[in-house]
């Protein structure tokens, strides 16, 4: 079956549990191959991988939650349990209406997250990964993210990781009239050099497609420049602050890079880390990494705490609405599969027993035809009833049996159920239909 027979399931790393170092070892090539390597596993139906900076994240389809988990392990061996969330069905979804929302977010109500959720749904959809289940998923939590931010004040103040490290270079020393330098020309890159711009004199932006670099510094109210990361040391050496922000499996920094740059200070939001820790060692050099800005964002935190509560709100308002929609799909599937299969079998001895009743008028035919559509209706009754209860009670082992047992799609090579099967199992009902049926023949 390919109507989302599955259960979701989700791990989660992220700055809540895991380290910066965790958080990239976590994480797999990109988003596509992380999606593309939970296809090819046994099991798994559809899949969405979700990286940034402060976390990597993965959801997955299976047929049931452990088949998910062994392999989500993509994502999680290489890390301790103790900085690994697990997620269920309903976890995963609660969960990624938070992400989306910016309740889950280093910095609390942060509105880059709710594009790179988007850009994670893209990913997964251009790899086959997209199907009944993550679409109703994903989907909700990126309007539920945007609710957020159209309907509260979850977003006022520091709105990203770019803005909290130009706060925390503010508090730390000051970088009125200063040299910044932005290494990075992605969107982290450009909310840092937005940023800066209110207040430095010059800002110099680093990065490996100087036309990028080129096109932010354009954009900046403020004396801006543009090179490319063979320039780093010379911009180094003319600036007093320093944001990174690549997207670079590797760090862009060398230690010694700072070692004749005086004074300065490096503010490190990369993930993976674009600076190496021996640089901190510096005399005169200090950096911070995204382990260091929470300081800054507790007081962002403290500010939206309001905000949140309505979020928070919004969300299980939402989440009901979600699981109420996936139940009634759920069980409406199934039900349909099961009378899909039951009209085939009618259908086919049917056919088999008017053929050898060649002297039926239109009026018998028809009695006929009507006891089996009364037999079918009354045996599927109860299991009918039975689905729609397991539905409610979020029972998806019980449907998702079902959904097998009852496949519309097999062939005519399949065993037949003998009509007599049916007469047994129907229980009295059943059996009074069938003299009501024959009484009214002999009439």
């Amino acid at each position: 079956m390919t109507i989302g027979t599955g259960v979701i399931t989700g791990v989660s790393i992220s700055h809540e549990r895991a380290s910066v170092d965790e958080i990239d070892a976590a994480a797999v090539d990109s988003q596509r191959y992380g999606v593309e390597t939970l296809l090819s596993t046994d099991g798994i139906e559809e899949a969405v991988v979700l990286q940034t900076c402060n976390r990597t994240e993965a959801f997955a389809v299976a047929t049931d939650h452990e088949v998910g988990l062994d392999a989500l392990t993509l994502f999680t061996d290489a890390v301790g349990e103790s900085a690994t969330m697990d997620l269920g069905h309903e976890e995963s979804l609660r969960h990624l209406m938070r992400v989306a929302s910016g309740l889950e977010s280093f910095v609390l109500g942060e509105d880059q997250i709710l594009g790179q959720v988007r850009d994670a749904y893209e990913d997964a959809r251009a790899v086959g990964g997209i199907g009944p289940l993550l679409e109703e998923a994903v989907t909700k939590a990126i309007h539920v993210g945007e609710r957020a931010r159209t309907e509260t004040a979850i977003n006022e103040g520091v709105v990203s990781l770019a803005s909290a490290a130009v706060r925390m270079a503010e508090q730390e020393r000051g970088v009125e009239g200063e040299t910044a330098l932005v290494v990075g020309a992605g969107e982290m890159g450009r909310l840092a050099a937005k940023s800066l711009a209110e207040s430095v004199g010059r800002v110099i932006v680093a990065n490996r497609t100087i036309p990028h670099a080129e096109h932010i510094a354009e954009t900046v109210d403020v004396d801006a420049s543009a090179i490319g990361l063979e320039s780093l040391e010379d911009a180094v050496d003319d600036a007093s602050i320093v944001i990174s922000a690549t997207g670079s499996p590797d760090t862009v920094f060398d230690a010694d890079a700072f070692a004749d740059a005086g004074e300065t200070l490096v503010l490190d939001i990369a993930q993976p880390r674009d600076v190496p820790p021996a640089a901190d060692s510096l005399a005169a050099v200090t950096v911070y990494d995204l382990d260091d800005l929470e300081s800054v964002t507790q007081q962002t935190r403290r500010q939206r705490r309001a905000a949140a509560e309505r979020v928070e709100a919004m969300i299980d308002d939402e989440f009901e609405h979600l699981l109420t929609r996936y139940k009634r799909k759920r069980a409406d599937t199934v039900i349909s599969a099961m009378y899909e299969s039951a009209e085939h079998i009618k259908s086919r001895e049917l056919d088999t027993a008017l053929g050898k009743l060649d002297d039926l008028d239109d009026d018998q035919q028809e009695i006929v035809e009507s006891m089996a559509d009364a037999i079918v209706n009354q045996l599927l009754a109860a299991p009918t009833r039975s689905l729609r209860d397991a539905a409610e009670d979020d029972d998806w082992t019980t449907i998702n049996t079902a959904l097998q047992l009852f496949d519309p799609e097999f062939g005519p090579d399949d065993v037949a159920i003998e009509p007599a099967e049916f007469v047994d199992v129907g229980k009295q009902e059943n059996a009074d239909t069938v003299t009501v049926a024959q009484e009214q023949l002999d009439d």
